[in-house]
């Protein structure tokens, strides 16, 4: 390709400082080192983690290096390889990862678990594995979010980070199932193996939750209850298949006593979907004793839930479930076969489309409970293998 071993100019929104807006910004990609792959991305969800580590309002974050580009939902076509990459090829189109897969480290070789670590400090940091990011903007070094940074219409990842997906997959549909959707449905039915006929307790009707409520209901669970306390998601979940849907507010006691008491003892599973510690106690408090599942989905990095002890010792078990349990570069291609065969809902979850220079409006509609999943094209002309409109 023509623009192989060449620095690309283009678009993406920049963050400056952590609390302001995103800019649209001219920026340089270069090429792509060992190990590396440099992606045209092509379309890319806004998730609620990327609002957090913007604003973080409820403190519960680590802090980030800035200049940044967010994004990490995303799906594209290579644009040309670095040296050593054997297994991607320019054209081809892949999910770009947030969790690596080696292959060859203890933990991507046990069944216990998908949490490799492969570049994994530096990913947290913001940078590729030689140290440094391959965005600039200005003369300045620009961090890439998680390693992935999918709010620009170039980005470089390293190869143990990304998926090749089959080559009728829709961009900006297979998208979704790079965080928020993988997540949730693998909460489910990955991390807490909800079984037939049992009964499911939902905390969050975000696209993680709705998510888990389709693997809920996957599972063939007969009791699935969502909960949220905004109400214009119950329709939402009950298209992916809740029984039955509560707002917290609405009661005069804590939603987990509600729980317990219309499932007369507590749900089998729970899974929160929110990232706040009260509500991770509130799940864990609805499900039964002596067998009862509480999963956590949510994300947070710095606070701590509280936990009865007797609560546990009464024979619950409390789990956490990272990017749904999948082993990302192995599993996500399976995930968009799936979909491609009407097994698995993506296309429900998108409530709103924008162009990459109305990335703001994302976030508010996101901020304002608004939308599920905006899905942002990054280009004029989407899945195309050229940078003709870069600028």
């Amino acid at each position: 390709m023509k623009t192989a071993g060449q620095v690309i100019k283009c678009k993406a929104a920049v963050v400056w400082e952590p609390g302001r807006a995103l800019v649209i910004e001219e920026v340089e990609v270069a090429p792509p080192k060992a190990h590396e792959v440099r992606i045209k991305i092509v379309a890319t969800g806004v998730c609620h983690t990327d609002w957090e580590y913007l604003y973080d309002t409820h403190k519960g974050m680590k802090s980030r290096p800035f200049p940044l580009v967010l994004g990490h939902e995303a799906a594209g076509i290579v644009e040309s390889v670095g040296p050593d990459v054997t297994t991607f090829s320019p054209g081809d189109k892949v999910i770009p990862l947030f969790l690596p897969y080696c292959g060859e480290c203890e933990r991507c070789r046990s069944p216990k678990t998908n949490h490799c670590r492969k570049n994994w400090e530096n990913a947290q940091v913001g940078v590729l594995a030689d140290g440094t990011s391959r965005i600039s903007c200005k003369g300045q070094q620009v961090y890439q979010f998680l390693g992935v940074s999918s709010f620009c219409q170039y980005t470089v990842v390293p190869d143990t980070s990304l998926a090749k997906i089959r080559a009728d997959a829709p961009l900006d549909k297979v998208c979704l199932l790079g965080c928020g959707v993988s997540t949730g449905y693998g909460a489910a039915i990955k991390t807490g193996k909800v079984e037939k006929d049992s009964s499911c307790a939902v905390f969050g009707l975000g696209a993680v939750g709705l998510a888990a409520i389709m693997g809920c209901k996957v599972a063939m669970a007969k009791t699935i209850i969502g909960i949220d306390i905004n109400p214009e998601n119950f329709e939402k979940a009950r298209l992916f298949g809740a029984t039955e849907c509560i707002n917290p507010t609405d009661f005069n006691k804590p939603i987990q006593e509600v729980v317990v008491e219309k499932t007369k003892g507590g749900v089998d599973y729970a899974l929160e979907c929110v990232g706040s510690p009260v509500i991770m106690s509130a799940a864990l408090e609805s499900t039964a004793d002596a067998w009862g599942m509480c999963v956590i989905a949510g994300w947070t990095e710095t606070e701590s839930m509280s936990v009865l002890v007797e609560k546990l010792l009464m024979g619950r078990t409390l789990k956490g479930s990272y990017f749904g349990g999948w082993k990302s570069v192995l599993d996500v291609p399976k995930l968009v076969d799936d979909y491609m065969d009407n097994k698995l809902k993506l296309d429900e979850f998108i409530t709103h489309t924008r162009q990459l220079n109305q990335i703001n409006e994302a976030f508010d509609l996101l901020k304002d409970g608004k939308s599920v999943r905006t899905v942002i094209y990054l280009h004029d002309s989407q899945e195309t293998d050229g940078p003709s409109d870069a600028i």
